[in-house]
């Protein structure tokens, strides 16, 4: 098998700054995403999540710490999570962590919080790896003020 690359792309005001790393198994995704053409920036994405899944990590953590996104990087980002629901080793764990402004964390109620997360979580499909979703809540400077993890 050949070596996976390293994907790293700073951000702009339109795009993400992506950090996949194989070798951690830290998948990061953060800043905004309303980029004009959502298939330019997570085709290649899918791709290579598509190969990380073939000899994944044990702990593989998709970060997905993104302050606003379009209904075109939603669609894209539920399709990573897919990918990712694929890995087959049943010791493998995949870590969902979903970033909130302390102050919306703080207003949602328990529906708020199953929504977020259901819409990534119900198109997975059938899987062989045990899934955690952690929540944090961050204050203006991106600090982690409150967290808590559901396993799925």
């Amino acid at each position: 098998m050949n070596e996976i690359n390293h994907i790293f792309t700073e951000r702009t005001s339109k795009t993400p700054q992506v950090d996949f790393n194989h070798h951690s198994g830290d998948l990061i995704l953060s800043g905004r995403s309303i980029p004009e053409n959502a298939a330019k920036i997570y085709e290649p994405l899918l791709l290579w999540i598509n190969e990380y899944v073939k000899s994944p990590r044990k702990v593989t953590n998709f970060r997905l710490n993104l302050e606003y996104f379009n209904s075109a990087s939603t669609i894209w980002i539920a399709k990573l999570v897919k990918a990712l629901g694929k890995i087959e080793d049943p010791e493998s764990v995949l870590y969902i962590h979903l970033y909130f402004d302390i102050e919306d964390l703080t207003e949602m109620n328990e529906e708020d919080v199953k929504h977020s997360i259901g819409s990534l979580i119900d198109n997975i499909g059938e899987i062989k790896i045990s899934i955690g979703i952690k929540i944090y809540g961050t204050d203006k400077d991106g600090t982690v003020i409150k967290e808590s993890t559901i396993l799925i």
